[in-house]
């Protein structure tokens, strides 16, 4: 695979070959005031809310159209610079980072739903439509779009990263959601992976190898997404529990008897404490669960009161009910600000933010150990999950500043890492790899790496897309 390089005045080569200026160029006369080189923007576009070192890209080009991804790409590739794909911004792991500089090819604007087919619950969105925006568009339908990270994100980048959420433990993540793709391959190709069918015996399943690929095998520009129909009720609450091993030991019951919880999220004392003052909630500080159960109102009621028996054999509850519309979203709004509730415990401070998942089996353990760990360094470290499948993060409130510190929670994150894996689980279930988990690609991986590897020299023999993401330099 060709090694990308950067020079000291940050031109980027390929093969020694320098072409950003003349991309650039060429990109001003093809996309006039929709390319630019402003050094904010560029800024901009390398950061995400991320520990990761801020890694700018050379130019921004602002697309409105398949078509317009295609020409950039055409141009960079004839040249040699990077591609790097741009949502919203709300990744984790570095994917938006530039190490190599290159052009942030900037999909917001593709913000378009294409179709809705209502009798068969699916549509046709644009990359740049956000999850809360495909709602709102489709809320007159009945139908609603369940993959819920949290953040308002992009449709493509969701697919890119095969994003979840808190839905997932009932209607899957987005390599469930999706049907079909259209892609802009790195020579330029416009294809179309899968379609509208629900199922397909033919080929080669390629719009699972573009979800998950974080922009290194191609840039996403439409999706086709299954949708699904809103419930009849919805119910859901809170319930305290004595300690986090007991909630996931409940967790891990409920799933194991085939419970069909929409959601179960796991918030532990020190997350209750940030959401207590971020979003002035009142709860008791100790580790809780969050339920949501979608069904019929007799299911709804029924499946909450199996709940509360499960909990009580674990030592939790009582089980406070939210039936109301405004309690559930309060809750629920409180939950999905769980980063910014994670910083209000130390304003000053900054978050270094990760993830993994196990088996539903070990997750008790997992968490248990992963807690144990934060005690044993000192750390103020909120954990929080969607622990009904398995996943779960750590938010440790640190200063990047200090060396000392930071190398401590690097190590950490090592720990935690390598204690999923080896627990048959893997090193982020749904934040993804970018820069930050590459490390433990090999650990998880094995000899499946050199795989991977020859498909991206396959489809990205010029290594432009995305360079420097999910493969370790070889």
């Amino acid at each position: 695979m060709p090694e990308l390089a950067t020079t000291t005045d940050n031109t980027q080569t390929v093969d020694g070959k320098s072409g950003i200026a003349a991309v650039i160029s060429q990109l001003k006369d093809r996309f006039a005031n929709r390319c630019s080189t402003s050094a904010a923007l560029r800024e901009q576009h390398g950061h995400t809310t991320t520990w990761l070192k801020n890694q700018p890209p050379e130019a921004v080009v602002f697309a409105e159209s398949t078509e317009d991804v295609a020409d950039a790409v055409k141009i960079c590739a004839h040249a040699g610079v990077p591609v790097i794909a741009f949502g919203a911004g709300s990744s984790l792991e570095g994917h938006v980072n530039a190490p190599f500089g290159g052009v942030s090819i900037d999909l917001s604007r593709m913000n378009a739903v294409l179709e809705v087919n209502a009798a068969d619950l699916d549509c046709r969105v644009q990359a740049g439509v956000t999850r809360k925006q495909l709602n709102s568009y489709i809320r007159d339908t009945g139908l609603f779009f369940p993959i819920d990270p949290g953040a308002d994100a992009s449709l493509g980048g969701m697919a890119a990263t095969r994003a979840s959420g808190t839905n997932a433990v009932r209607y899957g993540t987005m390599k469930d959601a999706v049907l079909g793709l259209t892609v802009v391959t790195a020579d330029g190709r416009i294809i179309k992976t899968g379609g509208r069918a629900k199922k397909s015996s033919a080929g080669y399943d390629l719009t699972r190898l573009f979800v998950g690929s974080e922009g290194t095998l191609g840039v996403i520009t439409e999706l086709t997404l299954r949708l699904h129909g809103q419930p009849e009720a919805i119910s859901g609450g809170i319930c305290p529990f004595p300690d986090v091993a007991s909630a996931c030991n409940a967790v891990s019951t409920t799933i194991q008897m085939g419970l069909p919880v929409a959601r179960i999220e796991l918030l532990d004392e020190v997350q209750i404490r940030g959401c207590n003052i971020y979003s002035k909630l009142g709860l008791a500080e100790t580790p809780t669960l969050f339920l949501e159960f979608h069904g019929s109102e007799a299911s709804v009621r029924e499946q909450s009161e199996m709940f509360s028996s499960i909990a009580e054999e674990f030592g939790g509850g009582p089980f406070e009910w939210a039936t109301a519309a405004e309690d559930r979203t309060r809750l629920w709004t409180a939950r999905h600000d769980a980063y910014w509730a994670g910083k209000a415990l130390k304003p000053d401070a900054d978050i270094m933010v990760t993830d993994v998942c196990v088996p539903i089996s070990r997750l008790a353990d997992c968490v248990a150990e992963t807690a144990e760990d934060i005690r044993a360094e000192g750390f103020l470290a909120p954990i929080v999950g969607h622990v009904g499948d398995g996943n779960f993060h750590v938010q440790v409130l640190v200063n990047l500043d200090d060396p000392e510190e930071k190398h401590r929670t690097e190590k950490f994150v090592e720990r935690l890492s390598l204690r999923a894996i080896d627990m048959g689980g893997t090193c982020t279930g749904e934040h993804g790899v970018g820069q930050g988990k590459q490390k433990y690609m090999a650990r998880e991986h094995g000899e499946a790496l050199e795989v991977m590897r020859a498909v991206k020299q396959a489809l990205d023999p010029h290594n432009i897309m995305n360079p420097g993401k999910i493969l370790p330099q070889s």
